[in-house]
């Protein structure tokens, strides 16, 4: 029996548990801007990710590892300050939460307080049980993320697919029941096997979001530069490209530039 699609004017912590348990699918971008997040809200998108992949397609680093909580924050404020409708969730960098439980506290009160935020993503699972309860006893919603953790990237050394052998894939799930019993209110779970992800998703009651994991889950993630085709260099599996804007924006911009060299532009009707 289907259950009627609710019209949420506000998209909150609660909104997403009940989607899932309504069987309605949680669709959730990247944005870093104010203009943006303007458009990501309006087109009706439920969860607007602060993502520290900012440092990769915003500062132009080959990792997350760079970007710092005071640029989390600047982008994390531009985004609030446009966002109407959608939960607003900011990744907590590199470096911020890992070593001491007190510094991801002071970590998550900085976003929340000086971005408006409502929400911080922490990746990793036991390893950062502490600094999670810390976060979450002080009532700031925590989001975890599990499987290919970018900021782990050196000691994976690479970003192939994670938790194909049994034992990561055990620990996988162990650590995704342990963040829902501490109290996170979702995961996302990126680039592990489809059926892992679905069993993850069907054994733990918050929702699921994957980048790269399958259908099987509640919702899904992409990086707004990569879905767009803003970013032409990155192509893998699970991303499809809703648009070309590489190719649009390039002939768009030539056209500015020759039109600016042979005095086409302006012409009498743009001038005062």
């Amino acid at each position: 029996m289907s259950v009627a699609k609710k019209d949420y004017k506000r998209i909150t912590t609660k909104s997403l548990i009940e989607m899932k348990s309504n069987g309605e699918k949680i669709s959730m971008l990247t944005a870093y801007d104010y203009t943006m997040a303007k458009i990501v809200d309006t087109a009706g998108v439920d969860v607007i990710l602060v993502g520290d992949s900012a440092s990769n397609v915003m500062a132009g680093h080959e990792t997350t590892l760079p970007i710092t909580l005071d640029q989390m924050i600047y982008h994390a404020s531009s985004v609030v300050r446009a966002v109407e409708r959608g939960l607003v969730v900011v990744d907590l960098p590199f470096g911020s939460y890992q070593s001491d439980p007190k510094e991801a506290l002071r970590s998550a009160i900085r976003i929340m307080k000086e971005s408006g935020g409502h929400a911080v993503k922490l990746e990793g699972g036991k390893e950062i049980k502490e600094s999670i309860k810390k976060i979450l006893n002080a009532g700031i919603p925590v989001m975890g993320h599990l499987g290919l953790t970018p900021q782990s990237i050196y000691k994976f050394g690479t970003y192939s697919v994670r938790a194909k052998e049994e034992e990561e894939a055990e620990k996988l799930i162990e650590d995704a029941k342990m963040l829902e019993k501490v109290g996170c209110f979702a995961v996302v779970l990126e680039k592990i096997p489809a059926d892992l992800a679905e069993k993850v998703a069907k054994s733990i009651s918050i929702p699921v979001i994957g980048i790269g994991a399958g259908g099987g889950v509640d919702g899904q993630v992409l990086v707004i530069h990569d879905m767009l085709g803003m970013n032409n260099e990155f192509s893998p599996r699970f991303l499809r490209r809703y648009l070309n804007l590489y190719e649009l924006m390039t002939k768009a911009i030539g056209q500015y530039a020759a039109d600016v060299k042979s005095s086409d532009f302006p012409n009498a009707g743009e001038q005062y």
